[in-house]
């Protein structure tokens, strides 16, 4: 190795490009998209080409095209013939949603547990969330307020979901100095589900965080808020509560915050304007968006007071 051409080992690539080491190595076995140098125990080593090559893959299935187009079109590519990624099929997805949806139905943990564990074999968490999760999610809100047994149906996945992410946040590295965000559940709002498909995106960019999870009272925010050194504080709701927590109590919470508030999930599309009257930025519903403009608002802070 050589400081004009460095190598980098998977645990440093997995950092610097959020996809994690099964992912990569699953993408050099089954599809042929990255080759890595190998030391003599066959430990790989990355260059700044696979890195870069590893971000074109990632931006290609953030447009919607199947892993397993991906090396024909980057052949393609190569050639000079290409072909728009947009117009890229989904269906790996569909496959995928229609799997999950009648494990779902059949209460079969197992079937479960083999979509998605082979989902996140070939696709980072952010991808795999913004594809598969957020749009089943919506699908059994639809079949709760729909099916006679779609409150098990939910709350069945639900609870498998919290289980798998948060075995997933125990055992992810922690970036030393990442931001610190609170998070917590607006009051009144016992779905937490969106706001943890949030934490581990965040946690897959180098974000630390505190979760006091679903239906928090601003107050116990305050406290929090007062004995911790958080960047930013994440608010998420799906729908207005019985009482509406867009209040003033949130108002008086806002305005006392040393640091910037933001609201995330459905209520942030439903009340965008009273969220920003009330001096806090809305996310928007969907988690990588909301990932993005949440992570420029920490940097640009971060930039503005030197750290």
């Amino acid at each position: 190795m050589s400081p004009e051409h460095p190598l980098y080992p998977i645990r440093t690539v997995a950092e610097l490009t959020g996809v994690n080491a099964v992912t990569l190595r699953a993408w050099e076995r089954r599809y042929g998209l990255i080759n890595p140098h190998r030391t003599p125990k066959g430990h790989r080593l990355y260059t700044q080409a696979n890195i870069e090559l590893i971000r074109e893959v990632l931006a290609l299935l953030d447009r919607g095209m199947p892993i397993g187009q991906v090396s024909r079109y980057l052949e393609q590519q190569q050639r000079g013939i290409g072909e728009a990624a947009g117009t890229a099929r989904q269906d790996d997805w569909k496959s995928y949603q229609q799997r999950l949806i009648q494990a779902i139905i059949d209460f079969n943990e197992q079937e479960l547990d083999a979509v998605y564990n082979d989902a996140l074999a070939l696709y980072p968490i952010d991808v795999v969330t913004e594809h598969l999760l957020t749009p089943l999610l919506r699908k059994l809100g639809e079949r709760w307020r729909s099916h006679p047994g779609g409150i098990a149906e939910e709350h069945f996945f639900s609870v498998y979901m919290r289980n798998k992410i948060g075995a997933r946040l125990h055992h992810q590295p922690t970036r030393q100095g990442g931001p610190l965000l609170l998070c917590a559940c607006l009051p009144g709002e016992q779905h937490e589900m969106g706001l943890l498909l949030f934490c581990l995106a965040a946690a897959n960019h180098g974000y630390r965080f505190i979760n006091l999870g679903a239906d928090t009272p601003y107050e116990a925010l305050g406290y929090a808020l007062d004995h911790t050194p958080v960047e930013a504080v994440l608010l998420s709701g799906s729908a207005p509560a019985q009482a509406n927590p867009l209040d003033r109590t949130l108002h008086q919470f806002i305005s006392h915050s040393p640091v910037p508030v933001m609201v995330g999930g459905k209520i942030a599309e439903m009340h965008h304007d009273e969220i920003l009257g009330l001096g806090a930025t809305p996310l928007g519903a969907d988690t990588p968006t909301a990932l993005r403009r949440m992570m420029a608002i920490v940097q640009q802070r971060r930039e503005e007071s030197g750290r």
